[in-house]
């Protein structure tokens, strides 16, 4: 049985009112690929972390929050019913749920693609699922993409390994994450239709309300890690007479710094710039004079 977040408590963090009130109390994953990637991206942030997976919850007074571990797929449940302010957690979970929430951030991380599958020749479209049973773990979803093409099905709710399910019987196809596809080709399936869901970790927020006190704070500390992320600091030197070609191909955010060096006839040049990409623009700015190229990861940004 899975306890409320009143009563989990860590055994080494005792919450206590901010100065401004009660702290900005937050959920997150407490366990799988979901949980590393967001703890990495709230330590990142300036948060104070577990030590400890034992942990389930973590007070950091000096930011005003308050961090509850808890499973992904009920992080959507305690944020729609109000009882936490913030969620970390997947999209197709907040989905499959049908919690009182909203997703007001996509994450970047945790991706998946959710697709029908069945034995090949069985079942080629979505429409002919109609009238056919369906093995899926989220069947929120699976029940909410038929009908809205108005096609009934019987969705049958399992807790895992749905890929057999047509094997033993169970159902005529199946809705589930499709990464490789090696797992399903194994159990003698093959996808079919377009996707029924791409998916990603997303900040969630309860529905129909305003944003707590201390979420704006919250959010552009997520977004200045996630820009970082996708830029580098880029630095070169270049001729006088090559600065508009070079500023043309590093634009940077607002506008790229120009200072003048020693060297007569040369400035200093330094730009935010597109990660993906960097080596290549590294290239273009080398043959066009520029020396000195320089590229510095960025830890953390507001833009």
């Amino acid at each position: 049985m899975t306890s409320t977040p009143s009563t989990q408590a860590s055994t080494t963090n005792t919450p206590a009112d901010t100065p401004n009130g009660r702290p900005l109390r937050i959920a997150v994953p407490n366990k799988g690929s979901l949980s590393i990637a967001a703890t990495d991206i709230l330590r990142e942030s300036g948060y104070r972390q577990r030590q400890d997976t034992k942990d389930l919850t973590v007070f950091d007074p000096e930011n005003g929050v308050e961090f509850f571990y808890l499973r992904p797929r009920d992080i959507a449940v305690y944020v729609g019913a109000g009882t936490l302010d913030i969620g970390i957690t997947g999209r197709d979970l907040l989905l499959d749920s049908g919690a009182a929430a909203d997703e007001v951030r996509a994450l970047g991380f945790g991706r998946s693609r959710f697709h029908y599958a069945a034995r090949p020749g069985t079942i080629t479209s979505v429409e002919g699922l109609a009238g056919k049973r369906i093995a899926t773990s989220y069947p929120g979803v699976v029940r909410r993409h038929l009908a809205d093409r108005g096609i009934g099905a019987d969705v049958v709710r399992l807790d895992g390994a749905v890929e057999t399910s047509v094997q033993l019987g169970v159902a005529d196809a199946i809705a589930d994450v499709v990464e490789t596809g090696r797992t399903l080709r194994q159990a003698g399936l093959e996808v079919f239709g377009e996707p029924i869901l791409e998916s990603e970790a997303v900040l969630i927020t309860r529905a129909g309300e305003g944003m707590p006190a201390g979420f704006d704070i919250f959010r552009r500390r997520i977004e200045g890690v996630l820009v970082a992320r996708s830029y580098v600091m880029m630095d070169y030197d270049i001729p006088d007479e090559q600065v508009e070609a070079a500023v043309a191909l590093t634009p940077g955010i607002e506008s790229p710094t120009v200072s003048p060096l020693h060297r007569e006839g040369w400035v200093a040049v330094r730009s935010m710039v597109p990660r993906d990409g960097a080596q290549r623009l590294m290239d273009a700015l080398w043959q066009i004079g520029a020396r000195g190229i320089l590229l510095t990861d960025i830890h953390a940004c507001r833009l």
